[in-house]
């Protein structure tokens, strides 16, 4: 059985379901192929139980400092697998939205593994795809187009292969029925530092080793700082410039022990599990690119501006490219993609201008350019900081750590970066995004009047920092 369509999207997630839904819009006939659920990594093992997994232990970290907002509570206890539940609802929530959205665009959703297979008696070039499952006969796909959104996975560190029992990924990780006492995380990046707030939070012994100089390597050097600072308050051991041998892990019935070399000498470290947070690999092996010209590195596919493989008529977007891999950018990169292939539509987006959230506590966002890139990108800068402890709404809130950082071109004013870290933040850092969409300066936002009172004023204070006019500090 084969059947023909306008555009045929490999994978949906986040980047293949709203690309869907835009072909749809734009009449096009579209298929997404999924080899498991709708909704992707983001739903089902990523954004979205995390932050639910996060929000548990926000509140039951709040539940247990809750005389110091002059609220009794009495025997707090994690009901975790009540936790879990909860997570599982929102998720399953939140498919059955994605599954109606898809009906709605009377998009057709084939179920299984999709294989992108090269010239035959479907089609003069390589396209067509094979839609396989286990005991049934293949179904042939016809584009005219493809988009590949296969996502991404978690990496494995050479010579460790997690188990998903002792050794965790954050896919297991999120499946876990019981708290462990203890977890050794390797890699402060920004997952690991998510998984480590919350499971602090939930009353867990956390440790983590970072191989860069410190956590959060791509954020701004002060952001990183404080967020070490503030995690180690709490209890959170962190070690930098560590490197895990992976051929010195060993396992017992009980705990887990790790060699890790830090500054070239091996210290030993204990816990009951061990969560490897090293990054992320391009789902690219087995969907049939070896049939194609489609060019890859490491694991990734190589796209031009407007997400064309060096097949024309395929296209890449998301985390299968590379880059930032966020959802709402895989969203974006699928409109535009999509765009394309309808008019010919060339929707730059700029990387630079993409907001980038951590949802640990304190949260941390960003967007646009660090101190350090801005300098070594021969910018001369000004820069405005401002802390959350002059802001009444964060005393009232009970979270004064943390502050907004901005950085300006000194001689054209304009705005280059926005840095936070401190309450709530992951929901202000869109005034900044607007702001670098319309070329704000730090003065226009300076002027912007910010009800008071507002965890947002610290953005205005800090935007008039810039240029030593800040009223409250």
């Amino acid at each position: 059985m084969s059947r023909e369509y306008d555009l045929v999207i490999l994978g949906g997630g986040t980047g293949g379901y709203v690309a869907a839904i835009r072909a749809s819009q734009l009449g096009l006939s579209t298929a997404i192929v999924e080899k498991e659920k709708l909704g992707g990594t983001c739903l089902h093992k990523g954004c979205i139980p995390s932050k639910a997994l996060l929000r548990s232990a926000e509140v039951y970290r709040q539940s247990l400092n809750a005389s110091e907002f002059g609220i009794d509570v009495a025997a707090v206890r994690i009901n975790f697998s009540a936790v879990q539940k909860r997570k599982n609802t929102i998720v399953d929530q939140l498919h059955n939205g994605v599954k109606s959205l898809v009906k709605k665009g009377k998009i057709d959703v084939y179920y299984g593994t999709g294989r992108i297979l090269g010239p035959s008696i479907f089609s003069p070039m390589a396209g067509t795809i094979s839609v396989e499952r286990d005991g049934e006969e293949n179904e042939m796909l016809i584009p005219k187009n493809i988009i590949i959104a296969t996502g991404s996975s978690p990496r494995n560190l050479e010579g460790l292969t997690p188990d998903g029992k002792r050794i965790l990924n954050s896919d297991h990780a999120l499946e876990m029925t019981e708290l462990p006492k203890s977890m050794l995380i390797v890699g402060g990046g920004v997952i690991g530092v998510e998984w480590a707030s919350m499971l602090s939070d939930f009353g867990v012994k956390v440790t983590i080793i970072e191989t860069s100089n410190h956590i959060l390597p791509s954020e701004d050097t002060d952001i990183s700082k404080e967020m070490a600072k503030l995690l180690e308050k709490r209890g959170i051991e962190i070690y930098t410039r560590a490197f895990l041998q992976a051929d010195k892990v060993n396992l017992s019935d009980k705990n887990i022990k790790a060699t890790v070399l830090i500054d070239g000498e091996e210290k030993l470290f204990e816990a009951e599990k061990m969560l490897i947070s090293v990054g992320r690999k391009g789902n690219s092996s087995d969907i049939g690119l070896d049939n194609t010209e489609i060019e890859i590195e490491s694991s990734f596919i190589k796209v031009n501006e407007v997400y064309q493989t060096k097949e024309k008529h395929i296209y890449a977007i998301g985390d299968i490219i590379g880059g930032l891999q966020l959802a709402h950018v895989a969203s974006n990169e699928g409109i535009a993609a999509v765009e394309h292939i309808v008019n010919g539509t060339v929707k730059n987006i700029n990387y630079d201008n993409i907001a980038r959230c951590i949802y640990s506590t304190p949260e941390a966002a960003s967007i646009g350019l660090t101190e350090e890139k801005a300098r070594k990108l021969g910018y001369s800068i000004k820069v405005g900081k401002f802390p959350f402890k002059a802001i009444g709404k964060a005393l009232v809130y009970g979270e004064m750590e943390g502050f907004v950082k901005i950085i300006a071109d000194q001689n054209t004013n304009d705005l280059l970066g926005v840095h936070m870290i401190g309450p709530h933040v992951t929901d202000m850092i869109s005034e900044a995004a607007l702001a670098m969409i319309l070329d704000a300066t730090p003065w226009e936002i300076g002027e912007t009047i910010h009800p008071h009172p507002t965890l947002s004023e610290v953005i205005g204070e800090a935007a008039l920092s810039v240029d030593g006019r800040a009223i409250h500090f």
